[in-house]
């Protein structure tokens, strides 16, 4: 299966069926929110940083930090397709010191040490070389910058099979790290002060339940997915200079 090919068609389709929908109700763009936790309030954000929002989506996120850098911040909202885009463009406006650009997140379009915070909800996971995101976001901080995101992990471990049965129908499940895997991915990409928090462990019918609906007998799934997934609220620094 092409993931990202798969990734990008299903969020483009989700952006593009909100667009059609607030132009056809003639008012503002609908929100979308796809995150699994809070990335700004993680952040600590303050006047005048500036903060890149990796996977932007519908731009909620980028609204929220907009509101904390100001007077004098900037929000880069990076996503790679246009629709969602397009929806960010439209949720926004109005909304001054955010910059909208199209682009993925293993190849990030902005100069090295450019930003004070990089921040993520519930994206990363998609990636298929988290390693190479790690080292962007890595790459575009400045010394002393940090990451504040909110992402998928797992916990223990979890039958081949299974994993690849949830992440054929639900995306964000099946390419998360393990816990302690992911804290090794930052160290590796070169960040200290490393914290990787589970928030949340999902139950069996939390992660099952789509699969249900779609006529799979989850009975004897049960005992390998429950509280196997989870939220995590995850902090980095780069090491300042």
């Amino acid at each position: 299966m092409d993931v990202g090919g798969e990734v990008r068609r299903r969020y483009g389709a989700i952006a593009a069926r909100a667009l059609q929908r607030s132009r056809r109700e003639g008012g503002a763009a609908v929100q979308v929110s796809l995150g699994c936790g809070d990335p700004v309030s993680l952040a600590g954000l303050g006047p005048g940083n500036v903060v890149l929002d990796l996977g932007s989506g519908g731009g909620r996120d980028c609204l929220l930090a907009a509101r904390r850098v100001a007077p004098g911040g900037r929000v880069y909202g990076l996503d790679m397709t246009e629709e969602m885009i397009a929806l960010a463009a439209r949720n926004l406006k109005g909304t001054a010191g955010v910059e909208l650009v199209r682009g993925e997140i293993e190849r990030i379009p902005l100069r090295d040490g450019t930003v004070d915070v990089v921040i993520s909800n519930c994206v990363i996971n998609l990636s298929v070389d988290k390693g190479r995101v790690l080292a962007e976001a890595f790459r575009v901080l400045a010394p002393g910058g940090r990451l504040a995101a909110c992402d998928i992990v797992t916990r223990g471990d979890i039958p081949a099979g299974i994993r690849a049965g949830v992440g054929r129908w639900v995306g964000c499940l099946g390419g998360a790290l393990e816990e302690r895997e992911y804290a090794r991915a930052l160290a590796g990409a070169g960040f200290e002060r490393i914290q990787v928090e589970v928030t949340h462990l999902y139950r069996a019918r939390e992660v099952l339940g789509f699969l249900e609906e779609k006529g799979w007998d989850i009975g004897s799934m049960v005992p390998h997915v429950d509280r196997k997934w989870g939220s995590a609220s995850i902090m980095a620094v780069k090491p300042a200079l």
